[in-house]
């Protein structure tokens, strides 16, 4: 079983203090206290609970977002390969044509 904290103890115990009742026992504070120790405890499990769950959806979505921008990069490094293979076919193609025009302006003149 869990082991309460002694600082858990001591708000509990300052809680059931807080709230006696005249005419209370020390026995029947010291169960009370008791009391807001569990439900203390019990919440402080819920919350570790909810803060692990939060941290879970957290990292799934992290890994679904890097995958995708994996995908991404696949896709674009895919693509410039066959752009790049025009781009290069279009410094000839002007080459040949500054050729052509200059021996078309030679056979002119």
């Amino acid at each position: 079983m869990n082991q309460i904290s002694a600082e858990t103890k001591t708000e509990a115990m300052k809680v059931a203090k807080a709230t006696q009742k005249p005419g209370q026992t020390k026995e029947q504070t010291k169960l009370i206290a008791q009391g807001i120790e569990k439900g203390i405890a019990e919440y402080k499990k819920q919350q570790k609970s909810k803060s692990r769950q939060k941290d879970k959806h957290r990292k799934q979505q992290l890994k679904s977002k890097q995958k995708q921008e994996l995908d991404k990069q696949e896709v674009q490094s895919d693509t410039p390969t066959t752009v790049t293979s025009s781009k290069t076919s279009l410094p000839w193609i002007l080459l040949a044509l500054s050729w052509i025009a200059f021996a078309v302006y030679l056979s002119m003149v």
